[in-house]
């Protein structure tokens, strides 16, 4: 990896997965997981950008899951937005233990753990080089985290929202998992992300960054160092942008 290099973005939101911190386990929080992701966090940080990060809560409880045992789906989301917050706390400890300064802000007020999600407060604590996490989603039932990170990425001003999958080292043409001749997509263009019909992320995330004209990259977190190298400007996942020369060729 580059050592010397200078970071190819100012500002990014990084949207994790409840699921990225479960591990082996199968549910719940696994430390040695999130020892590793904020030692991730912590590589990107150190090359001088600015980080938010929006973690969902599917490792403790999903509003789907809460919908089959008959609950109101609101009131279902409502419990899957504790659940972020739940993340949330817990990463920003973390990542303090690192000598990492961090704010964790919630759709949600609960002032007795976290501030209120203020945008310009924000702002403010990534110029003074703090982590700002994103906790509750958007504070509304019936909003994935995935439109959450795309909405706070477009009031922050993030240059790019960073997608991590556990699984899948970008986007395919096809489902990799059932299609071992599923070919890989460097980079496509949002209009053909909706052509392709590939669910990557909520459809009102894509449209929401469109709008903003914030490119999206698809990496597997997996890999160690990638979101370092991306910082760094290596082509690392998918990148989706309004258009690309690449875009064109497929």
């Amino acid at each position: 990896m580059n050592t010397m290099g200078k970071a190819k973005f100012k500002r990014i939101l990084l949207k994790l997965s409840g699921e990225a911190l479960v591990g082996s386990q199968g549910f719940g929080i696994d430390p040695q997981i999130v020892n590793r992701i904020a030692d991730e966090v912590a590589c990107a940080y150190h090359r001088d950008v600015q980080i938010a990060i929006v973690v969902g809560g599917g490792n403790i409880f999903r509003g789907v899951q809460g919908s089959a045992w008959g609950m109101d789906k609101a009131a279902a989301d409502y419990v899957g937005m504790l659940a972020t917050i739940m993340n949330c706390l817990i990463l920003a400890e973390v990542l303090k233990t690192k000598g990492i300064e961090t704010r964790v802000q919630t759709a949600i007020a609960m002032p007795a753990v976290a501030e209120p999600f203020i945008r310009l407060r924000a702002i403010r604590h990534l110029e003074k080089g703090r982590i700002v996490i994103f906790g509750g989603g958007t504070g509304n039932p019936h909003v994935t985290t995935d439109t959450a990170a795309a909405l706070r990425a477009a009031e922050i001003g993030a240059d790019v929202l960073l997608m991590a999958k556990n699984n899948v080292d970008g986007i395919y043409d096809h489902d990799p998992v059932k299609n071992k001749d599923a070919r890989k997509i460097d980079s496509l263009s949002f209009e053909q992300l909706r052509q392709l019909n590939l669910k990557v992320m909520d459809a009102a995330a894509v449209s929401l960054c469109e709008e903003t004209d914030i490119p999206i990259i698809v990496f597997n977190f997996a890999t160690s160092g990638n979101i370092e190298r991306i910082v760094l400007g290596e082509k690392i996942g998918t990148m989706v942008v309004a258009q690309t020369l690449e875009a064109k060729k497929i």
